[in-house]
């Protein structure tokens, strides 16, 4: 029940709001429906070929609430009011929900969800690569339970495949493609228990050289890793925490380098310059690792040496393009889930907004008749943004009433918990003595945490390309990579395909035989 003096405030503010003309007039929503209606008549006719390439767009920690306010932000970013505006994930075809939890969490971590969407298969919290019955942090619980991802399936089938990510490149989600690990954080054998040494488990950046030698495209940050303790970092010479952290002497940097054919072009950069710099069509390997971590905020961003997730993407598919065979592309949006836990949600929607242009980047390089593209998130957080705004309201602003408890105004976007609780005189902080449009303010939170946490509802899958249409209802999260290998005939799930009698691979726009006469197999 809205109580009286906030339904005075509401309409006040709602008549007061910016109306564009356009929409005064009632054909022009007629009109709108009509246009929609008439696109939705076309996807009656269905797009059955062969996925030659995959490319999947996973943003860490983006809820339904975080793409809307996303969309809201990339409007106004072009100076209109931002709820008409259309994200590239909204122009995709069919779009399905995820349903997150982990094998033993109702609220899911990006570890066991990442083993869920890439390795269809349900996981604990806090491993990657492996099934439900290895245990967290047991090494000895890992032999036996390891489960391979769709990036390995994508190469055994002859294809290119690439991991792009604002993290680094061991973080839980893109460790799921390659690595198999009893925990997500033993990103080097220094972050790893003697136990887990002594019984011959592996780092996860160990792993990425030499799980899957050959994985063509590796971009984000985590150098610190990849050196032996205390080397000093290329760009960060004076910062001990930039330094490497193995305790086994290996520089894996030069292990990568070493696995490499002689016949064929590898090349490791570390900064945006060396990058942009490249030939692709002369680049067979590439491993770019452009921070001794995470990469920076896309809001704190360095244009000389940190490129943008839009430049990593356009060069990774300059390069696995080449493959006649196709490719299959990982891209994180990994750094929308930090600003998220740090309560910051100006830098979580610019990060979702920036893998909105990477995912239009790629779109324009690729084509839905031979490309499946899936967009989703692993998870969501406790985000929210409400309060009765205006039409046009910044999505940073306030609402456009106070408080009938305490008195105070609050901002639109809020948090069911996290640091942003302040108590000030024993009161809620007054936001209107703060600078609430800062990159790095912390919006309010219910409850105080130093890390806000995930949230437990389904998240969106959007889909375009050859066989999307199968992602299209409510969905187990471990579904999703089946439908990505049935489309591109990988992986085990083969007998629909119009090649299935030969041994060799299908031919680019190889029609699949209709789908009623095949049941959909499980992979593993």
């Amino acid at each position: 029940m809205i109580l009286p003096f906030l339904v005075l405030a509401i309409g006040t503010c709602l008549t007061n709001s910016f109306v564009p003309e356009k929409e005064k007039d009632p054909s022009y929503w007629r009109q709108q429906a009509q246009e929609t209606l008439k696109n939705a008549l076309k996807l009656q006719k269905l797009n059955t070929n062969v996925a030659k390439n995959i490319i999947m767009f996973l943003g860490d920690g983006m809820g339904v609430s975080t793409v809307t306010a996303a969309r809201i932000l990339k409007g106004q970013l072009h100076h209109n009011t931002g709820e008409e505006t259309r994200l590239e994930m909204d122009k995709f075809p069919f779009v399905a929900l995820s349903k997150t939890y982990n094998t033993n969490a109702q609220v899911p971590d990006s570890a066991g969800t990442a083993t869920a969407y890439l390795c269809g298969v349900k996981a604990n919290e806090g491993t990657v690569g492996v099934s439900a019955a290895t245990e967290r942090t047991r090494c000895n619980t890992t032999q036996g339970n390891e489960v391979t991802s769709i990036l390995r399936w994508a190469k055994d089938a002859g294809k290119s495949v690439g991991i792009v990510t604002t993290t680094r490149v061991n973080h839980a989600t893109p460790s799921a493609a390659y690595a198999h690990s009893a925990d997500r954080d033993w990103y080097s054998d220094n972050e790893m228990p003697p136990e887990a040494l002594s019984q011959g488990c592996k780092d996860i950046a160990y792993q990425l050289m030499h799980n899957i030698k050959d994985i063509d495209v590796i971009m984000g940050g985590g150098r610190k890793y990849m050196y032996p303790k205390n080397r000093t970092d290329v760009e960060y010479e004076l910062d001990e925490k930039a330094r490497g952290t193995r305790l086994d002497g290996l520089d894996l940097i030069s292990i990568w380098k070493s696995f490499k054919p002689r016949h064929k072009h590898s090349h490791y950069v570390w900064n945006r310059t060396e990058l942009l710099a490249l030939d692709p069509s002369r680049v067979d390997y590439l491993l770019g690792l452009f921070e001794p971590g995470d990469m920076q905020y896309e809001l704190n961003r360095n244009n000389l040496t940190d490129p943008s997730l839009s430049e990593m993407v356009e060069v990774a598919l300059r390069i696995l393009t080449k493959n006649p065979k196709g490719f299959f592309l990982l891209v994180e949006g990994g750094r929308i889930d930090h600003g998220h836990h740090e309560g910051k949600a100006k830098q979580a929607l610019h990060e979702a907004v920036e893998m909105d242009e990477a995912i239009g980047k790629a779109g324009t390089m690729t084509s839905q008749k031979d490309t499946l593209t899936v967009v989703t998130a692993d998870h969501s957080h406790v985000f929210t943004f409400g309060g009765y705004t205006p039409r046009g309201n910044s999505i940073f602003g306030l609402a456009p009433m106070v408080s009938d408890t305490d008195k105070k105004p609050f901002t639109a976007i809020l948090y069911g918990n996290g640091p942003g609780y302040k108590v000030v005189d024993g009161e809620r902080e007054n936001v209107s003595m703060v600078d609430y449009a800062h990159n790095n303010y912390q919006a309010q939170s219910a409850v105080p945490l130093r890390h806000e946490t995930h949230g437990g509802e389904d998240v969106a899958v959007f889909a375009k390309g050859p066989m999307a249409h199968l992602l299209h209802g409510v969905h187990e999260q471990n579904y999703i990579p089946h439908v990505m290998a049935y489309a591109s005939c990988i992986g085990a799930n083969l007998d629909h395909c119009a090649w299935a009698s030969s041994a060799s691979s299908p031919s680019p726009g190889a029609l699949l035989l209709p789908l009623a006469l095949f049941p959909l197999r499980t992979l593993f």
